[in-house]
């Protein structure tokens, strides 16, 4: 059989942010037919890549290309206020034709503009079907989208053009535990060239490779999700082992060093009393001596040679263990005493329609669940008096710190040190700096601008600055916090947050991660709040 061509290929490509900030130096890879999941630890510019095959970026050096039409959903999905659905999907001129032909108006530049679509119109409401939208008429203005359905009608516009390569960033984001499942079925039954950048093991487990971006090389794994984890652990264990033999072989080298010098050592002692005894004549004794030394000088080489030597390979050995980086916080000090309120909501009706009444003692822990576009974000943002409710009332009794799914609460044009100092006047630049280490900000990177980060050191820069702010949060909201996180910095969040001690409100489809926060309370909102079974 031949091997298929590949529909994407880039060759030496080399891209550094303004800030000099090197990304790719030297970049090359060809993906193939079928569906890859592009994976890496965050900032390893996944996104970056993507970017660059979309054309969205142009690199310093090397250069993309690709067969047939390129489709591209990007991580933060952004549709022009004020369009129709129908524009969103690209479609609306052919509809406009389509309707000019059937009322009377067969002109050329109709029949043009129609092409081979005359069932346009019925795919794309399939499309909007499948994918969860059956209610969303073409017709609809898209300003009251909620983010998920926002995600869906440009998943939607790609899939409807059938691209030869379509690229998804974190596509998952946003959506419902429904729309997720709409999703698997629409990759698993993709036939072209996909790439896939997510921390859903789910989607992962539907690719037929894996490409792991880690260093500014790309590494490939036939298979799914899992079977790149079993080979990675194959790979760990033989690296460890590699790893415990060079260190022995370290510590060998260093003993003969050692037992040889110690040698050497003592012959000389011996040269020199004979010499001072008189037991040798003077030209024997300096010639031993002179021999003793040119043989000193030699074997001292040798065993030098010989650590040098081991130390590389252990060094090399070293490289290969994976010691991936996650961020560590460590949350404030910020426990509320059992049974006090720190959040009451009274007959509040939000913008979205929902009725809720809510009374929030500490530290409860509660999951906030529900469709797209149920009011889960509105509710939130209700909560922090970003949105202002129909009627009723909210009522915060601690400090509250919201973290947003868009993340849009720093400024772009200032470095991450500058955006902590502004919500903690009163730390000094060594405490902050000190702090945002933990988040994996070190040296040159805490000066990094917040608009050259990726997603996921966006959210470690936004997360920090809510948790370093003063007074510390004794309520947190989070909203959709994994969306731009990669697997090992899921675990980690999840492990930080369960041992906050304040009260906690997170909005998420991701129902693994929920279920590692030890929770107390499950909510769904739809018309109203309702307490359901742990999912």
């Amino acid at each position: 059989m031949p091997t298929p061509s590949p529909a994407v290929v880039c060759s030496g490509l080399a891209f550094a942010w303004p800030d000099g900030t090197p990304v790719f130096t030297d970049l090359s890879l060809a993906i193939g037919p079928g569906r890859t999941g592009l994976i890496g630890t965050n900032g390893s510019g996944k996104s970056t890549l993507l970017r660059l095959i979309a054309g969205e970026l142009r690199p310093a050096r090397g250069s993309v290309t690709m067969t047939g039409e390129l489709g591209y959903v990007p991580q933060n999905v952004t549709l022009t206020a004020g369009v129709r659905v129908d524009e969103a999907l690209g479609i609306a001129p052919i509809l406009r034709a389509l309707n000019a032909i059937e009322a009377g108006n067969p002109s050329e530049e109709n029949f043009a503009l129609v092409g081979g679509d005359w069932d346009v119109e019925e795919r794309a409401r399939a499309t909007l079907d499948r994918l969860g939208l059956e209610q969303v008429p073409l017709d609809r203005r898209i300003d009251d989208l909620s983010g998920g359905e926002s995600v869906l009608l440009c998943l939607a516009a790609r899939f409807l053009r059938r691209p030869g390569v379509l690229l998804l960033d974190e596509p998952t984001n946003n959506l419902d535990l429904g729309a997720r499942h709409r999703l698997y079925d629409a990759v698993s039954s993709w036939k072209a060239a996909m790439v896939i950048v997510s921390h859903d093991r789910e989607l992962l487990g539907l690719v037929d490779q894996i490409a792991e971006l880690r260093g500014g090389e790309v590494r490939w794994y036939g298979g799914n999700l899992a079977d790149y984890e079993d080979a990675v652990a194959v790979e760990q264990e033989a690296a460890e082992r590699t790893v415990r033999a060079a260190e022995s072989d370290v510590r060998r080298q260093k003993r003969e060093l050692t037992e040889a010098q110690t040698k050497l050592d003592r012959r000389a002692r011996y040269g020199r009393k004979a010499q001072e005894s008189g037991s040798l004549p003077k030209m024997v004794a300096g010639a031993r001596k002179r021999q003793a030394q040119v043989t000193a000088g030699r074997d001292r080489a040798t065993h030098l040679d010989r650590l040098d030597e081991a130390s590389r390979r252990l060094a090399a050995a070293e490289e290969a263990v994976r010691d991936d980086a996650e961020i560590r916080v460590d949350l404030p000090e910020t426990s509320v005493p059992a049974g006090r309120t720190v959040l009451t909501l009274s007959d509040l009706e939000i913008a979205c329609g929902a009725r809720v009444r809510l009374i929030v003692r500490g530290p409860e822990r509660i999951a906030l669940t529900g469709r797209n576009g149920a009011g889960k974000t509105t509710l939130l943002r209700t909560i922090v008096g970003e949105v202002s409710p129909v009627s009723g009332e909210a009522k915060a009794a601690v400090p509250v710190r919201y973290l947003p799914q868009r993340l849009d609460i720093l400024d772009p044009e200032l470095t991450v040190v500058q955006n902590v100092a502004r919500s903690a006047p009163a730390a000094t630049g060594n405490q902050i700096r000190a702090q945002l280490a933990r988040f994996l900000f070190r040296g040159r990177r805490a000066d990094q601008r917040v608009g050259t980060l990726s997603g996921g050191e966006l959210f470690r820069a936004v997360l920090a600055t809510l948790l370093l702010a003063e007074p510390a949060p004794q309520l947190l909201l989070l909203d959709e916090p994994t969306n731009s996180l990669d697997m090992a910095s899921v675990r980690q969040l999840a492990g930080a947050l369960r041992s906050y001690q304040g009260a906690l409100i997170v909005a998420s489809h991701d129902v693994p991660f929920l279920r590692d926060l030890g929770l107390t309370r499950w909510l769904r909102i739809d018309r109203e709040l309702t307490d359901i079974d742990p999912l």
